[in-house]
Order: C-alpha cells, then structure tokens, then sequence
C-alpha cells in the first residue's frame, strides 16, 4: 500500500521506532500510547527529525478515542501482552478501520510463557494461559526488570480473535528472537497481517 496521505495508527506503538519509518514515507501518523515514557520517546524523535505525528495517550483495554473508519492502516507491535482482553483489541481495531484497511500486528508465541526467568533451564514453570497479575514479584522495580505485567494469549484469541472480529486473515510470519536460549528451538514472535 502507498504510504503518501495514508492514515496509520500505530497502536500501543509508542517509542519513536515504527511510527518514524511511516511518516518518512509522507504517511498522517498517530500513535496511541499508555505509556508517558514511551510517548516522550515519541515526540523527542519527530521533533529531532522534523516530521510532525499526532500522539494520544490512552489505554487500548478500553474504547479507543476514535471515530469508526479513520485508519487505513494499523501498525501494532507486540504489545498485546500488556492487556487481558485481546479480542477487544481486536474488535476496536475493525471498527476504526476503512473498508480494505490493513492490521500489521505481531506477538510472542503464547509457548515463550511456559518457561521462568532462567531461560538457560529451560524448565516449564507456568501454565497457559499466563497471567502476570499472579506471579510473585512484591515490589514496582523488579516489576520493571522483569517487563511488567504480562498475560499470554492463545493463537485462538489472537488469530482467531482478528477472524470473529470481521477480518481476513492475509499472511502470517513467525521469527525468533534476538537473544536467549528458547530461539535456538523455536519461532519466538508472530506477525499477522489482516485486510478489513
């Protein structure tokens, strides 16, 4: 699809590393964020770079804060493991889509959450699905370390969830990760693309 006048969502895409790629290509970009951190990042790297972007924080457990059909693209990083619904997510991203719109999303391989802080082992220590708000940590900042709370989502809510929200599925791809032990056996992260 060109880029030129599209208008891109880059859900929970906060950070100043996709939304930059898009808006060099003359694209109208809004990133939708929770985090302050992430959206600082945001501003920082188009204000450095001279491009302008539309940055809205919000939380995308929720209704998202735009019209039906605004977006011909959505560009959503692997960021789904931060929510419990994700078949909401799903759900507001085909409503805020024009007909023929296009959701690029990627997430971890629900099986990357059987296995404990001690990659090295590679002991399966947790049952799927995963639900951060149930583990141990007692204090914020191991909480940081250890990535925030995360959930694992089945491949049926998150495929199947993007097929009983209305769309087609168009393509799919699986790739490993950038470090640890569990890439060397397994496809780590999957991106789907889906056509409105």
């Amino acid at each position: 699809m060109p880029f030129k006048k599209a208008k891109i969502l880059g859900l929970a895409s906060g950070g100043g590393q996709q939304c930059p790629v898009f808006a060099a290509q003359h694209a109208e970009v809004t990133v939708f964020d929770y985090s302050d951190k992430q959206l600082e990042l945001e501003k920082m790297v188009s204000t450095r770079e001279g491009y302008s972007i539309e940055i809205v924080k919000g939380d995308m457990s929720k209704t998202f804060p735009f019209e039906d059909e605004t977006f011909d693209m959505i560009f959503n990083p692997v960021s789904n493991c931060y929510i419990q619904d994700v078949e909401h997510v799903w759900q507001e991203c085909f409503r805020v889509l024009k007909k023929g719109g296009v959701l690029l999303s990627g997430f971890a391989n629900p099986a990357l959450y059987l296995f404990g802080e001690d990659e090295k082992a590679l002991q399966v220590v947790n049952k799927l699905p995963y639900d951060g708000t149930k583990n141990t940590v007692e204090n914020d900042e191991e909480l940081i370390k250890n990535g925030g709370v995360q959930f694992s989502h089945s491949l049926e809510t998150q495929i199947g969830g993007q097929l009983k929200a209305g769309f087609t599925l168009q393509d799919l791809y699986e790739d490993h990760h950038h470090k640890g032990k569990i890439t060397e056996y397994m496809p780590c992260y999957i991106a789907t693309k889906s056509i409105k």
